[in-house]
């Protein structure tokens, strides 16, 4: 009786599995080649990045001009850009454009490990969860 049930439960579980859908959508649907990954507020850091082009006019917004910024994930190359709002200035990245070098690749190299930390471990723990609230706060 106990398998009986065990196979049934499976069963449903696995028939309930289907390709993901965007609400309102059909797994055939294509909704762009952009998607979103987040808004966050424009650091002081990003008004002082050198714009590779400048606009002429002077009534055109740039970086320092920008309150937020737009992540974006290319869904064909893989490439996270980051926009901002008003000057439409955007910055990309493709790790996947070149090799990663061997200081790159796992396993990393320490300069010391967790369990090494002893005292230390604890401030590397909460660090990590102050880095991490952070970003998802935004």
């Amino acid at each position: 009786m106990k398998a009986t049930s065990i196979t049934l439960i499976a069963a449903l579980a696995l028939g309930g599995c289907q390709r993901g859908t965007v609400a309102g959508g059909s797994p055939e649907a294509h909704h762009g080649r952009y998607a979103g990954i987040g808004l966050y507020a424009a650091d002081p850091l990003w008004s002082r990045m050198k714009m590779a082009d400048k606009p002429g006019d002077e009534s055109a917004a740039t970086t320092a001009d920008d309150q937020t910024i737009i992540v974006v994930v290319d869904s064909q190359t893989g490439e996270v850009r980051q926009c901002g709002n008003m000057s439409g200035y955007c910055v990309g990245m493709n790790p996947w454009a070149g090799q990663l070098g061997r200081e790159r690749s796992t396993p990393v190299t320490l300069s010391k490990h967790l369990s090494k930390l002893g005292n230390d471990a604890a401030a590397v723990s909460n660090a990590t969860e102050g880095v991490t609230g952070n970003a998802q706060s935004r």
